[in-house]
């Protein structure tokens, strides 16, 4: 009789460092509420860190933080670490939890992702990445995935064979150059060990977004059935200066202190965004103007 794999956590992972300190309270006390007690480990982001709640502890691996950082590469990609090792969930730390994740994820096996990258997989990849992916199959887009938040049963290599992987000359522009973070260069290194992968959103499950820009209005509605409803939602990258009836998940996890801190952290990025889109436009305006008396002279 065939044995069944299944996916048995022993550990949740998470990177933080100071600036997003109250996101990552959040994320704990979410993950604490679902009921789930496995530790935390958090890999440092930067040398920038903060003391950690009970349960939680900072986890580096040496030798692999001091291979990226004499490849120069970016601080995100020493979420590497995390394939050295198996039984884990991890999640950035603008995740909050909505379901223990130890019960979700324990009919699974392999690498599991629930997230809607198939819907537009370009952020996954470069155009080295998807030439390798795309010789190997036709429906690659299924199987790239939003590294925030991504679980494993199984360690996919050695700290050596990570490395050697990485270091390829069709791999190393992805895993170790990428200047802007370390989602395709971790999609790559995922392809290339050959574990199979399992989106939650796809049939059969079928569950929904994960993923907080899918929900502008309010999200009890999608959730009426309890076996489709997600287990985590990810902000990444959905913007909290808009008032979104989904953000409240997020603010129930911060004390009224904590809320206000947020509240001004909030209003300055929204003032620097303001004032870099001003800039942009500026220049857009005088390169206009510019090509306007080129053309006329």
């Amino acid at each position: 009789m065939a044995t069944v794999n299944v996916m048995k956590l022993e550990k949740i992972i998470s990177m933080a460092n100071q600036k997003v300190r109250l996101r990552f309270l959040a994320m704990e006390r979410s993950l604490r509420a679902t009921g789930c007690q496995l530790p935390l480990l958090v890999i440092p982001y930067d040398d920038n860190l903060f003391e950690l709640p009970e349960g939680s502890t900072w986890w580096e691996i040496p030798e692999i933080t001091n291979w990226l950082n004499s490849e120069q590469a970016h601080p995100a990609m020493r979420k590497y670490q995390c394939s050295t090792v198996g039984n884990y969930q991890f999640v950035d730390a603008d995740v909050c939890f909505l379901r223990n994740p130890e019960a979700v994820l324990a009919s699974h096996s392999g690498f599991i992702t629930s997230c809607g990258h198939w819907r537009d997989p370009s952020g996954t990849c470069t155009p080295a990445s998807q030439r390798l992916m795309s010789s190997k199959s036709t429906l690659w887009q299924r199987d790239v995935f939003n590294t925030g938040q991504f679980a494993c049963d199984r360690a996919l290599f050695t700290v050596e064979s990570l490395k050697a992987t990485a270091l390829q000359s069709d791999f190393i522009e992805t895993c170790l150059r990428c200047s802007h973070n370390e989602q395709p260069g971790l999609n790559l290194l995922v392809f290339a060990s050959r574990v199979d992968i399992t989106n939650l959103t796809l049939p059969p499950i079928r569950m929904e977004s994960t993923w907080a820009g899918d929900y502008p209005g309010e999200y009890a509605p999608y959730w009426t059935d309890p076996q489709r409803q997600p287990y985590l939602i990810h902000w990444a990258g959905t913007p909290m200066d808009i008032p979104r009836p989904i953000n409240q998940i997020f603010y129930n996890f911060l004390t009224s202190t904590e809320k206000t801190e947020w509240d001004e952290q909030v209003r300055q990025w929204s003032w620097l965004n303001r004032q870099k889109n001003w800039s942009v436009r500026a220049i857009a305006q005088r390169c206009k103007r510019a090509f306007y008396r080129l053309i006329q002279t």
